[in-house]
């Protein structure tokens, strides 16, 4: 009688680990978000919950993707600053993806605003962790130089 053998198990590539990581986090994060601005609705004009509900979970957010998604050791108030520049940014594009519907469309059906802001927002969140990634959470080398980024020779090779 033979001894089974073992199949080698299949792991994910580390960059679609990360970037599974990256979404469950930020979903989780999102829900629950959406959870407490529901429950602040009735306290507070919906404006100021917003505001207060996207700072705390992107605070939130920021400290699980440092933890979790990317498993670097950096953070402070620098990490939490720049993660929150890629929130700007994130929400700058989804608004002005919207601005373009309406600038096209007058009156667009609620399936084509949410078929819109669902694709700029997946677009966006695909380049917030590409930026979180290599700029904020990035491994930086003794000399400063940040491993994984693109080098000059990365950049030409895929050219």
């Amino acid at each position: 009688m033979t001894a089974p053998s073992l199949q080698p198990t299949r792991t994910l590539h580390p960059l679609l680990a990360a970037f599974v990581r990256f979404v469950i986090c930020g979903g989780g994060v999102g829900v629950a978000s959406s959870g407490v601005l529901v429950l602040l609705h009735g306290r507070m004009p919906l404006a100021v919950a917003n505001a207060l509900v996207t700072v705390v979970s992107t605070v939130i957010a920021t400290e699980l993707h440092s933890r979790v998604s990317f498993r670097s050791g950096r953070g402070g108030w620098g990490v939490h600053l720049q993660s929150g520049l890629t929130v700007a940014v994130s929400y700058a594009f989804t608004t002005g993806a919207l601005l373009c519907l309406y600038a096209i469309q007058a009156e667009p059906s609620t399936l084509v605003q949410q078929s819109v802001y669902l694709s700029a927002s997946a677009l966006a969140g695909a380049g917030r962790f590409a930026l979180l990634r290599v700029v904020v959470f990035g491994e930086r080398a003794a000399d400063g130089v940040r491993e994984g980024s693109l080098g000059k020779s990365s950049v030409v090779m895929a050219a």
